[in-house]
């Protein structure tokens, strides 16, 4: 059953099968109610800096998170379409699903990065580690991603191989005219 299963194909499943309910809830709790949403753990350290560090206005926050929220969705639709992809076999097997999972992880690793370094700066130590770990996670796939590489497509064989040795010169190089015979 698993045979044409790679192990980053197995951990950005597992990865996705964390994200995409993680942060959809939080997400739609952030659209929901901007400012609540934004002031709930995942999200704390975020609006701690926004409010005490760049001193931003009621709006200001609301489109802050409103931007928050958009590139956390946009992180679980690439997740998404990463799982879509991981359906087909032959995608699978060719490993061109990795680019979805590419972006994913890129988006994401920046999302909890710069999560982690707000959470750093206001000392919220809860959602440090929480930021810490998602990006681990994040950069542990990424670095299996570039490492394992798909097996190669199966060579095809050329006809020139398969013709005996003996048989080679009497192709169509010869002209066969009446007096040759």
């Amino acid at each position: 059953m698993f045979t044409n299963w790679r192990i980053g194909s197995i951990n950005g499943a597992l990865l996705a099968a964390y994200f995409v309910p993680a942060w959809t809830m939080v997400a739609f709790n952030i659209m929901v109610a901007p400012v609540h949403g934004l002031y709930e753990r995942p999200s704390v350290a975020v609006a701690l800096f926004l409010s005490d560090q760049l001193q931003m206005s009621g709006m200001s926050t609301v489109r802050a998170a409103w931007l928050l929220a958009l590139g956390r969705l946009t992180v679980v639709a690439f997740f998404a379409i990463y799982l879509a992809l991981l359906a087909i076999p032959r995608t699978r097997k060719s490993g061109a699903s990795d680019e979805a999972l590419g972006i994913a992880l890129a988006i994401g690793s920046l999302i909890s990065f710069v999560s982690m370094v707000m959470a750093s700066k206001v000392g919220e130590m809860a959602a440090l580690r929480l930021h810490a770990t998602e990006l681990l996670l994040l950069l542990g796939a990424a670095v299996v991603l570039v490492i394992e590489r798909p097996a190669p497509a199966p060579k095809t064989v050329d006809v020139a191989d398969t013709v005996p040795t003996g048989l080679e010169s009497l192709g169509l190089e010869q002209a066969e005219l009446l007096h040759n015979r």
